[in-house]
């Protein structure tokens, strides 16, 4: 059956089924990550942006498709999370603009809007790059446009979006030589693909399998034993195991046997609230623990690891708890005139939490490299500090667009220093002069973040070779400014090495974050070969409590 015209009820039904096929693929998206970190989140990320975009849409199904357009614009937007979800948001938001006012659309203004979001998402990116995401966009869109011109049919046209879209992925190692090196594809490129392929099959009248629900999905179970726990803990000091630990164990051959009974098992002496799933390929493991690290190397023993959130249950309890006093307090201060400046900062772990409060942060919100907080996260924050003018630091690369985009829907004067790092951010934020006009501060705060050297250990989820480094799963490794310099199979070892790499003659101060994963014995022979190898460099440590990397250096 042909399609000539897409109306709006046709087209929320697209994008219910494109959100669908992402969802079903998130997980597959995530272990694209180029780097064999602990945090490969663009599937997450695209998931949950596009899931908000296909909620607003719900909201309004009518028959305008100019309409339904702009409420999925709307949801994408505000619900966008990391690079990957803000350029899917511009994609829909230039489509939206295309058919803004329309009842319906034939083939040929259909790719007209696919190359309208193709545009604008080349707009909204300072520095686009080829073999990305935005690649893959452009060549289906392109395709769209050459063959709408001389065919009718919607269903065909989106065949071949696909088919080109499929196509231009798999080029995209072709641009970046990293990919070709790991040997993947763009992970934002799949993502996209897999929506497109919803899309297609809603035209075609296929439906995406849904999940099974011969049981309650983990997501309800883990819903049921928050709920069991939080009822059984009155005060925040009664909780034993402070650290909500999720993830997901991708079985690989040479690995440890599965035997899900030993699992358990195993696993149950780490905390409590175990939950665990598992069919031939994957196992998915929630579980309360007071050491996170050793349930995650646990795991490691059978495959890699994908798709892992952990979460500070004692400051989210605190949070709650304190939630009733605090709420008529925030009534009042809402109704004083806004401060001159609020800076809104983005911290994983509650000692650096702490740390940018005490360096003049107004507002941290909890996020980063496994938890990228949406657009409509920092538009809150912008909103609770009550300012004037905003200073927003993201301190993570992956969320520099989501707050740039939250920027620019923000009533209140807000400027994104562009920090890509915890260490970049501190450095930021020390340089900020609170008599000094935004403007000022913002070139002030950009210079200072650029003195300062980032290090982090971390430990290698899956085997790999990148840089000429070869890596196991589980090795210790090094990352400076973003690379990896050095690997070892003792954390130590890998931290010693990391410093000798970034330490030079010139350096005066050595800032140590302490990681959950990094006991304090290990600390002390640490700081005993700072102090033996650079005597002349100031060392300064605080207790960041942040889950998966061990040790964040700032070096200056």
């Amino acid at each position: 059956m042909s399609i000539t015209l897409l109306d709006g009820k046709r087209f929320a039904q697209m994008v219910n089924q494109g959100a669908i096929y992402l969802s079903n693929n998130a997980k597959m998206v995530d272990a694209l990550n180029v780097f064999p970190v602990p945090d490969g989140d663009t599937g997450t990320n695209m998931n949950l942006s596009i899931t908000s975009g296909a909620k607003e849409v719900q909201k309004n199904v009518v028959d305008e498709i100019g309409k339904v357009a702009e409420a999925f614009s709307k949801g994408l937007l505000m619900g966008a999370r990391g690079n990957s979800g803000v350029i899917l948001s511009q994609l829909f938001r230039g489509f939206a603009k295309a058919v803004a006012g329309k009842t319906s659309i034939d083939s040929k203004q259909f790719a007209d809007a696919l190359q309208s979001g193709v545009n604008t998402a080349y707009k909204a990116v300072m520095k686009p790059v080829e073999g990305t995401i935005l690649t893959v966009a452009k060549d289906a869109a392109k395709k769209a446009v050459q063959v709408a011109k001389h065919e009718d049919d919607l269903v065909v046209v989106m065949e071949e979006v696909v088919k080109e879209a499929k196509e231009s992925l798999n080029r995209t190692p072709q641009f970046l030589p990293i990919l070709k090196e790991v040997g993947v594809v763009d992970s934002g490129g799949q993502g996209l693909v897999f929506i497109y392929e919803g899309f297609l099959a809603e035209l075609k009248g296929e439906k995406a399998p849904g999940m099974a629900k011969t049981m309650p999905s983990m997501t309800e179970l883990v819903n049921a034993e928050h709920h069991k726990s939080a009822q059984s803990h009155m005060n925040t000091e009664d909780i034993e195991f402070g650290y909500c630990t999720e993830f997901m164990v991708k079985f690989e051959e040479g690995k440890k046997r599965f035997d899900e009974e030993q699992f358990r098992n195993d696993l149950s002496q780490f905390g409590d609230s175990l939950l665990v799933i598992a069919d031939d390929e994957l196992a998915k493991v929630h579980i309360h623990s007071e050491q996170p690290g050793e349930v995650l190397s646990y795991g490691q023993q059978y495959g890699s690891l994908i798709n892992m959130k952990i979460e500070n249950m004692r400051e989210q309890h605190s949070s709650i708890v304190a939630g009733e006093s605090t709420t008529s307090s925030i009534k009042e201060e809402k109704k004083h005139e806004k401060e001159k400046y609020g800076i809104v900062t983005v911290a994983m772990g509650s000692g650096i939490s702490e740390l940018f409060q005490s360096l003049g942060a107004h507002r941290v919100i909890e996020g980063g490299q496994t938890m990228n907080p949406s657009t409509e996260d920092i538009v809150r924050a912008i909103q609770e500090v009550n300012a004037e003018n905003v200073i927003i630091l993201p301190n993570n690369s992956n969320i520099i667009m989501s707050a740039e985009q939250a920027a620019s829907v923000a009533k209140e004067n807000v400027i994104v220093i562009p920090s890509k790092t915890v260490p970049q951010g501190m450095s930021a934020l020390i340089a900020f002069n609170p008599e000094a006009t935004l403007e000022e501060n913002g070139k002030a705060m950009e210079e200072a973040m650029q003195h300062v050297k980032t290090g982090q250990v971390t430990f290698a989820v899956r085997d790999s070779n990148i840089d000429g480094i070869e890596l196991k799963t589980g090795d210790f490794m090094g990352i400076y400014d973003k690379k990896i310099v050095t690997k070892d199979q003792d954390q130590l070892e890998a931290a010693k090495k990391l410093l000798q790499k970034m330490i030079t003659n010139e350096d005066e101060i050595l800032t140590i974050l302490q990681g959950e994963d990094a006991s304090d014995q290990e600390l002390e022979c640490l700081l005993e070969f700072v102090s033996e190898t650079f005597a002349d460099v100031e060392v300064e440590v605080h207790k960041g409590n942040q889950p998966l990397y061990a040790y964040i250096f700032a070096v200056e």
